[in-house]
């Protein structure tokens, strides 16, 4: 029987969500939509949008899930407004409460915050709209994604987060879409460029750079140090079958060359961080682990991140 998803208060994941069979059903329209859709639901939902990336049978989401505190009254319909539209029939009905009783009703704040602050929830919504549009634009019927979501719960740390916001932005590169991320128009990276306020504000918060110019220059570092020239995207990356040749040799690759690979461990492992974050986080829901595990964190076998550690421990097809 399939183990509850791990959820933690205050957390980042990394979700993954693929078309129903591997199928390429997403082109530049629908990537369009996706990201159309992620903001207005995630402002709705109180969630923190840290970078992304749409691909054509898959899309990455790095979202930060804040504790939810109490919402005044003024907030939560503002944020309903915001996502229904003012003539919604939610905001419309609390508009009504508000009239008649000076504060929305128990059910009806319930309805609206259930949806926030909760990781599942936002996917399943999510989801469940790009369904609904893409279905009524192509004319077809059934279920779009395959099962559900996968998602690793990220240390909110800025080791942990520069690797996996790196290896999200870094995806079209290893389709072999594009040489550098800021070409390709539907992840985070080339949205933060150019000028989208949210995913800016989602990178810096693990960036030392105060400005954006600053942590601007300081992701494409990591993004490109060694693996390819900060600020020469003409300078071609090692490619897929060199980084395997060398990482069987034993050389020494630097993190941007390594995350030119698909590293199951960033959306299979579970959580992923410190030792101490993997540890805290396996103590903290024992009951999904078996009675013979003693601690949590394991080591990423198969490639050279020793400031990271996972969950789960892979070993077969960890590295493609």
């Amino acid at each position: 029987m399939r183990k509850g998803r791990i959820k933690v208060e205050g957390a980042v994941y990394h979700c993954v969500s693929r078309t129903v069979g591997g199928q390429f059903l997403l082109g530049a329209p629908e990537q369009r939509k996706l990201v159309d859709l992620l903001f207005p639901l995630a402002r709705f939902c109180g969630v923190e949008v840290i970078t992304y990336c749409m691909m054509s049978n898959h899309f990455h989401l790095l979202l930060r899930i804040p504790t939810q505190g109490h919402l005044s009254d003024q907030t939560l319909l503002q944020r309903a407004e915001a996502f229904y539209g003012r003539d919604g029939l939610l905001p419309s009905l609390a508009r009504e409460d508000l009239r008649q009783s000076g504060s929305i009703s128990n059910h009806l704040r319930q309805t609206l915050s259930s949806r926030m602050g909760d990781v599942s929830a936002f996917m399943k919504e999510f989801k469940q709209r790009f369904s609904r549009w893409f279905n009524r634009q192509s004319g077809r019927f059934g279920t779009l994604w395959a099962e559900r979501f996968s998602s690793t719960l990220v240390e909110d740390s800025p080791q942990a987060l520069q690797t996996v916001a790196s290896y999200i932005d870094l995806n079209p590169v290893r389709a072999g879409l594009v040489s550098d991320p800021k070409d390709y128009p539907f992840c985070g990276y080339s949205a933060a460029l150019a000028g989208q306020a949210e995913v800016r504000r989602g990178l810096m918060s693990f960036l030392a750079g105060r400005s954006w110019n600053s942590a601007a220059a300081e992701y494409r570092q990591n993004l490109f140090t060694t693996a390819g020239a900060a600020g020469h995207s003409d300078k071609q990356a090692l490619d897929r079958d060199a980084i395997r040749a060398e990482l069987a040799r034993g050389g020494h690759l630097s993190p941007p060359e390594i995350l030119r690979l698909r590293l199951r461990h960033l959306t299979a492992g579970v959580a992923i961080g410190s030792r101490e974050f993997v540890n805290r986080v396996f103590h903290s829901h024992r009951s999904h682990f078996g009675p013979r595990r003693l601690d949590g964190a394991r080591p990423i076998r198969a490639v050279p991140l020793p400031h990271l550690n996972t969950l789960r421990d892979l070993r077969v097809r960890a590295v493609g």
